[in-house]
């Protein structure tokens, strides 16, 4: 790193100066008794010397300064500049410590921060890793327990093959879905995942989804319905396929955590000329607060033993996040443990030529 020094010359000024007026005063006083010398006289003899000695003394303090103190000073600057700080780089060197050290105090705080958030990191690395463990182990070893019954001789038998056979597909199943899953949430986190832009009418897109999950939500006996039931067609822009995925990611957490006999409903509000909010509301089961700032985050589950056994990767919500930011919109939830839960999204509206008058 190129070092360049900022002189400060504040302190041989002021060292200079109480020499200087402590050697006028020796000198006077001196003068005054020893030599008897005129008033005139010692303010001409004064004037010089006072200016000759805060010169000399001045020259003095700073060079010493520039080579003792500056010397110092670089060599903390040259530690800290070996971790790269971005306080330090480029940065001129100064003698003034106050401002050195603020300046020391302020990398000190952003390096207690950095070191703070690389903790936070490794833990959500190690959890994220268990993580993907514990759901890709789970259907690999029962794969693994059902092709290894077959091949240890249950596979004369027909009825019992086929049945294996067939569980075996679905824990393939399983890892296929993780794997994509995982595959499509590292897209959306390196901004590789290209959106493909249309106008459509998201009415017909949210009743798409009821119908497609409408035998999930019906062995819950839940219903899925539209807030308001005259709602009439309302066109929007954004990625239709990706957008579908969010919508069908929300409702199937409402049957999911949804009470029996419970209500998933869906709204759509006009927010302002350009922008319209989905919201997706349940009277289900709801979160409990402590967990909320944690919903999007991959693998993370509200209920660690019950949630498995009703499936998915545990990607859903992690994955709805990236796909409305990646739209540039926002996401937001609210939940009331054992009331019910509420997830809505914006969305920009297609331009005003292209849409039917709608209802709030």
């Amino acid at each position: 790193m190129k070092i360049s020094f900022k002189k400060t010359y504040k302190f041989a000024i002021i060292s200079a100066l109480y020499i200087s007026l402590f050697a006028i005063a020796s000198v006077l006083i001196l003068a005054a008794i020893v030599f008897k010398v005129t008033f005139q006289s010692m303010l001409w003899f004064g004037t010089i010397f006072f200016f000759t000695i805060y010169t000399f003394s001045f020259l003095v303090i700073q060079y010493r300064v520039e080579r003792f103190i500056y010397r110092r000073v670089k060599k903390i600057y040259d530690d800290v500049s070996l971790l790269e700080s971005s306080t330090f780089v480029n940065q001129p060197i100064t003698t003034d410590m106050e401002t050195l050290t603020r300046e020391v105090k302020k990398f000190a705080t952003d390096k207690k921060l950095e070191i703070e958030m690389l903790k936070i990191r490794e833990e959500y690395r190690r959890e994220f890793l268990g993580n993907v463990s514990h759901e890709l182990k789970t259907p690999l070893f029962t794969v693994q327990g059902y092709i290894s019954t077959l091949l240890d001789g249950a596979m004369e038998d027909k009825n019992i093959r086929k049945k294996y056979l067939k569980r075996a597909e679905k824990g393939v199943e399983r890892l296929i879905y993780i794997v994509e899953d995982l595959d499509m949430i590292t897209k959306l986190e390196v901004g590789d995942l290209n959106l493909e832009f249309s106008e459509f009418d998201i009415v017909d897109l949210i009743q798409n989804v009821f119908d497609l999950l409408e035998m999930k939500a019906d062995k819950k006996k839940i219903t899925l319905a539209f807030e308001n039931d005259r709602i009439q067609p309302i066109f929007v822009k954004g990625d239709k396929d990706k957008l579908q995925q969010v919508i069908e990611n929300l409702i199937v957490n409402s049957i999911k955590y949804g009470k029996e006999g419970g209500l998933t409903e869906v709204d759509i509000i006009h927010l302002t000329k350009k922008k319209v909010l989905i919201r997706i509301s349940d009277n289900g089961e709801g979160i409990e607060k402590q967990n909320i700032s944690r919903l999007f985050e991959r693998f993370y589950r509200v209920d660690k033993s019950g949630s498995r056994s009703e499936g998915g990767s545990g990607l859903g919500l992690a994955i709805v996040k990236h796909i409305i930011e990646a739209h540039k919109e926002k996401i937001y939830v609210e939940s009331e443990f054992r009331i019910g839960s509420e997830f809505s999204f914006t969305l920009a509206k297609a331009k005003e030529q292209n849409m039917p008058k709608a209802l709030t």
